[in-house]
């Protein structure tokens, strides 16, 4: 899955949650008299001395937690009463006191009566010491049960209050489904839809009950038929809303190796929001028009259908679809036959499909129109979108096929299924969606026009596609075994979408955006809250947070640093070798190493190195001295954090920290890029290491050329002076990408009090001499951060103090820039990020420019008339007065296309008129004028401008319980709204204020990790100004 494209750095949301297993107070039953044929692991009971606690860890989620007040919860539980019975003993004890105190003045206690005192203290201590040390055991009603015995256990009640027979989240593998038959009729009138599900099951262990998941769908009717007698029999669902799961209990049991088939006859209304089986709308000739379609990932298919939702459950799906007769259908396979059935409908029936997970099943009806092609292996590819937009769909369509080919070959496994569909959809929250055959895209990640796209249209478009169609082998072919290791999924469709583009589409010179997403991620990653790319996960909202930079970026960041370090070759090897080895399975963080490992070539242990990248949190800076003298270079590693850590480093946590890292670098005496020789190797897989350096008389070094490798470098005092001379002196020593490099490093040392902020802005100093788009790109994000906080604070003569040294850097390059669309990409995005910049803070004839083309399109109403790379710097000049805004309002409602309209749309939202702003935001949140799709990024513009990002926060706390409503708890659009709306925060009283409005709901929101990291991130603002305001100061 493709998530939202942002056009500034967006730091994406996380951290652990710990969540209850209910919603509410538990219901409770006593199982000594049901019999369990599954009976809990005993090591999922803990008792705890402590606290005189039992966390029942076979009731799933509900871990109880360890405040004084679960006491009495825990005894509940159990149908016992530590706490009552502790505080009797105290009372009791305090009477007897009490007696004894009031029968008159102290007296001497008699010998006997010490000795009794002391015999009585020995026997409490000796108990207590027992009870203290005593392994762990379970405590039922009969007493201390160790391992291996029968236990009792507690679970939960369906909403009928009969016993729920499944404690777990996660359901068992005691039945598993092999086929499903699914029937389906989606009513676009009604906005409802029946259905009917067949599900051939394998039993693997004697069980009486099946248990799978279900979520808002009402189950009419429900038969069993063993494969056997095929004579069905009537059973009983029982349902469990906060696991999402439905149970079936049999009598008599099911038996291991036969087979059944359940039978679920059920309905349910469209969804309203963005996931399940949901409705969407668009405009066709003034008239409203309605389909329906699916996102299912990460666990929706159980709101359309009921199923085994769980990637490792893999099954093959025969789907048909009743429909109107305007309107078509599509699966995730091909079409086999369409027949005409009562009441002027036809039901269409897709072939079976390959094995494969819940998630990627998908089906849409709808009105829509497409163009095809067929590859040269025979795949047919085709492109829909609604009738008006056909027109917009034959870059996509060509592209498709020119990526096909390539991850065919590259793979060197064909594309399985016969046809290949990507669609538009009017209403989508994420970019795209890799359903296997039936790819489904928010509008403007598909669908491209020449006239009036800008450059980057084409690129993302391109991208979005590469990426999507990756996932066709990474994420359908081979699945991650379950979310925890998504990045299986997600990392490798990122790093595809850029290789493959490197490749096949080199004029999107994709290089730059590729170094930019690396600097993202470890922006992300050096905060104490990430996680590793391989985590533990269990909950919705969980699963919903791990769709983030760090699955995407930081899984793509390391496949490039290991293929760099492996040879392209060898990595190619390895990755074919894994996708033959699992293909149509699933597989974990440890099957792809070792498929890598079994390559001839490689000769380390493989396992043992990507363990440290991907089961570790965080990423390493390594510190380089250069030795003159000795001819040396002295190396030494240890995890970057942003955050202030008090206590001694050695005796910090990350001391312990270790990475295998595979060190590249260039000196003075051979700096070269061009030659093999010049670039040296070092692998790092201690705390500390020397170099001894072959070639005399070296002044420099510089390590991670081009920033392939994970990791950031500290250049110690004289070897970051003879860098940041060469810079001045020679910048085209090194490469754009490595000048960006070394940029980029220096705002994170200083955000980490590893270095001084004067020091980091004396590299910007060279600048002026600058003409790369991947320096001049990361030097402006760094400075404008600087700018936004020192202005929101309120330091106005800073901010323009600031202002004035990005101008005295970058005013000569803005006054080369032309109102055009000429040149290379590279150069195009330079001059549109450039002529952005000038017109925001009003510099030179900015603003004068951009106001006659935007009087020329306002009176032309031609939007060929504008340079498309620049319409958005234009429109928000002209939407600073209410007449320009109000005349990009109504090209919003006319235009057709999606790329058109986010550009005028972002244009709006940094409007510096409040009321315009607020308008914009309930408008989105209501589905007016304006998708709630774009919500998003609709905070996101507002939350940068000085007007706008206290309104965003403020809308926010307003809205919550809508927002959550509209999307998932955890979900990327969430993360996004939190993080962008607090992200500008940088005093005490903010923190306080965002701490007291998460901790005062109660959903479980306060526990997302995305709310820990933006307190973070505010607390990360409070440091940078407390530590670098003087020194700014200064420097300015």
């Amino acid at each position: 899955m493709e998530p939202h494209f942002q056009s500034e750095r967006a730091q994406l949301p996380r951290n652990m949650i710990e969540n209850s297993m209910f919603e509410e107070e538990p219901d409770v039953v006593d199982l000594a008299k049901e019999p369990r044929l599954h009976p809990l692991e005993p090591d999922e009971v803990e008792y705890e001395p402590h606290s005189s606690r039992l966390l029942v860890r076979g009731l799933g989620e509900h871990d109880l937690e360890d405040d004084e007040e679960d006491y009495e919860s825990s005894a509940r539980l159990l149908g016992m009463s530590f706490m009552n019975r502790s505080s009797n003993h105290r009372n009791n004890m305090s009477e007897a006191y009490n007696r004894e105190a009031s029968g008159g003045p102290c007296s001497v206690p008699s010998a006997r009566t010490v000795l009794v005192g002391a015999f009585v203290v020995v026997i409490i201590l000796s108990i207590a010491m027992v009870v203290y040390f005593l392994p762990k055991c379970t405590f039922t009603k009969e007493g201390c049960h160790k391992k291996n015995t029968t236990l009792t256990f507690v679970y939960p009640l369906a909403t009928n209050g009969q016993v729920f027979p499944w404690p777990k989240i996660r359901l068992s593998n005691a039945v598993v489904p092999i086929h499903y038959d699914l029937a389906l009729h989606p009513n676009l009138t009604t906005m409802n839809f029946t259905g009917f599900v067949q599900i051939s099951l394998q039993v693997n262990e004697d069980t009486n009950n099946i248990t799978l998941h279900s979520v808002g769908l009402r189950i009419t009717k429900a038969t069993i038929t063993p494969e056997a007698t095929s004579q069905p029999k009537d059973v009983q669902v029982l349902e469990y809303p906060p696991h999402q799961q439905i149970a079936v209990k049999l009598n008599p049991v099911l038996s291991r190796g036969e087979k059944y088939i359940l039978n679920l006859e059920y309905s349910a209304n469209l969804s309203d929001n963005f996931s399940g089986f949901y409705k969407s709308s668009y405009q066709d000739k003034n008239k409203k028009r309605i389909l329906a379609a699916t996102q299912f990932e990460p666990f929706a298919a159980r709101n359309a259908f009921p199923c085994f939702d769980e990637p490792a459950f893999k099954a093959t799906f025969s789907i048909k679809i009743t429909r109107d007769a305007d309107h078509i259908s599509l699966s995730n396979m091909q079409k086999d036959t369409t027949t005409p059935v009562d009441n002027g409908l036809y039901q269409d029936t897709f072939i079976e499909s390959v094995n494969m997970s819940t998630y990627l099943v998908a089906f849409i009806v709808a009105d829509l129109k497409n163009v095809s092609q067929a590859t040269a292996s025979g795949t047919l590819v085709s492109v829909y979108a609604v009738p008006d937009k056909m027109d917009q769909l034959h870059y996509a369509l060509d592209t498709a096929v020119k990526l096909l080919k390539f991850y065919e070959g590259y793979f060197n496994i064909s594309y399985p299924l016969q046809k290949l569909d990507l669609v538009a959809i009017p209403d989508f929250e994420a970019g795209a969606m890799e359903n296997w055959g039936l790819i489904t895209f928010r509008e403007i990640a598909l669908l491209y026009r020449e006239e009036t796209a800008s450059i980057l249209d084409k690129q993302i478009v391109t991208m979005v596609i590469a990426h999507e169609l990756a996932h066709q082998w990474f994420g359908n072919l081979v699945t991650m075994e379950w979310w925890n290791d998504l990045w299986l999924n997600e990392g490798f469709a990122t790093f595809m979408e850029y290789f493959s583009l490197e490749k096949i589409f080199p004029e999107l010179q994709v290089g730059d955006r590729f170094l930019h997403t690396r600097f993202r991620a470890m922006e992300k990653d050096s905060m104490n809250l990430s996680h590793p790319l391989s985590t533990p996960v269990k909950t919705d909202e969980q699963i919903e947070e791990m769709f983030d930079s760090i699955s995407y970026e930081k899984g793509a960041s390391i496949l490039l640093m290991l293929k760099n370090f492996l040879t392209e070759t060898v990595f190619q090897q390895g990755i074919v070798r894994y996708l033959n080895e699992h293909q149509y399975g699933n597989a974990k963080n440890e099957d792809l190493w070792n498929s890598i490992a079994k390559v001839k070539s490689i000769d380390l242990n493989m396992k043992e190195m990507m363990k440290t990248w991907t089961l570790q949190t965080g990423f390493p800076v390594v510190t380089v001295k250069l030795d003159t003298t000795a001819n040396k270079i002295h190396l030494s590693q240890e995890r970057f954090l942003r955050i202030s850590i008090l206590q001694d480093p050695s005796s910090s946590p990350d001391s312990s920290y270790l990475w295998h890292i595979p060190l590249t670098y260039i000196t003075s005496s051979c700096s070269n890029y061009s030659q093999p020789k010049c670039i040296k190797t070092w692998l790092l897989k201690n705390k500390t290491d020397t170099i001894d350096l072959k070639e005399p008389n070296v002044t420099w070094v510089k390590f991670n050329l081009n920033m392939s490798g994970y990791y950031i470098v500290h250049y110690e005092e004289n070897t970051s002076k003879e860098l940041i001379g060469l810079l001045k002196n020679n910048h085209l020593a090194l490469s754009p990408q490595d000048r960006a490099d070394f940029i980029n490093n220096a705002f994170m040392l200083a955000s980490a009090g590893k270095i001084s902020v004067r020091k980091a802005l004396s590299v910007t100093e060279y600048m002026k001499n600058e003409s790369s788009t991947a320096p001049i790109t990361e030097t402006l994000l760094q400075l404008r951060h600087i700018y936004r906080l020192v202005q929101k604070r309120g330091m106005l003569l800073l901010a323009a103090r600031m202002k004035k040294y990005i101008f005295d850097i970058f005013g000569g390059l803005i006054d080369q820039q032309t109102w055009s669309n000429n040149g290379s990409l590279s150069e195009r995005q330079l001059r549109s990020i450039l002529l952005d910049l000038a017109c925001d803070y009003n510099y030179g004839n900015c603003v004068r420019d951009a106001n006659e083309l935007f009087t020329k399109w306002k009176d032309a109403k031609d939007f060929s008339l504008q340079p498309s790379d620049l319409t958005t710097t234009i429109c928000s000049v002209g939407a600073r007065n209410v007449e320009g805004w109000k005349f990009i309002l109504e090209m919003y409602h006319y235009l057709q296309s999606a790329a058109e309209k986010r550009k005028i749309l972002m244009a709006m939202a940094k409007s510096n008129n409040a009321q315009h702003l607020i308008w914009l935001m309930y408008e989105s949140l209501q589905h007016g004028v304006i998708r709630t799709q774009e919500l998003p990024s609709i905070l996101a513009a507002s939350s940068r401008s000085l007007v706008g990002y206290l309104f965003a926060w403020d809308f926010v706390k307003e809205n919550w319980d809508n927002l959550v409503k509209k999307f998932h708890l955890g979900s990327f659009s969430i993360q996004i709204i939190i993080i962008e709306t607090t992200s500008q925060f940088s005093t005490k009283s903010h923190l306080s204020e965002v701490q007291t409005f998460f901790d005062s709901l109660t959903d479980k929101s306060s526990q997302l990790r995305t709310v820990q990291e933006a307190l973070e991130i505010i607390r990360l603002n409070i440091q940078w100004m407390d530590k670098n305001l003087k020194n700014l100061e200064m420097w300015l």
